[in-house]
């Protein structure tokens, strides 16, 4: 019965984390879509990545990548140049609105996150805080 439980049970926290991403998605926008805010992330998170690398890392086809990367700048979230060691090669990087816009995403999703929590007792308060520690251990060791 272990091996019951445990599938269980990791097919219930996958569910519970699938819905969690999805309700701060949806919180959290504001005018922009997911794929484009986990651009503007990928974004962030690499150094001044070629459009390739982008590609690469959101598992989207180069064109796609392109497309979205031109609406970012039309929408001064990104600025865009060529590599000057390689011509062929466009990088990107975030505006300072970019960032802005990034941070606000972030502050919105702990903001839903703040309301939730707030609406809880102080014993399930408590279980969410026993919660975060739990996961953090669970990623760290992945």
């Amino acid at each position: 019965m272990e091996i019951a439980t445990s599938t269980r049970t990791a097919a219930r926290l996958r569910r519970a984390v699938t819905r969690l991403s999805r309700r701060l998605r949806t919180s959290a926008l504001g005018g922009i879509s997911p794929a484009q805010a986990s651009m503007l992330a990928t974004i962030e998170n690499r150094e001044c990545p070629a459009l390739g690398e982008l590609a690469s890392a959101e598992q989207i086809q180069p064109p796609s990548v392109t497309r979205m990367v031109q609406n970012l700048e039309q929408a001064g979230l990104v600025e865009t140049w060529q590599d000057p060691d390689d011509r062929r090669c466009t990088r990107v990087r975030l505006s300072d609105t970019g960032h802005h816009e990034l941070e606000l995403i972030r502050q919105r999703k702990t903001e839903f996150i703040e309301r939730q929590l707030l609406s809880m007792t102080a014993a399930d308060q408590l279980k969410a805080e026993e919660l975060v520690v739990f996961l953090e251990r669970f990623l760290d060791e992945s």
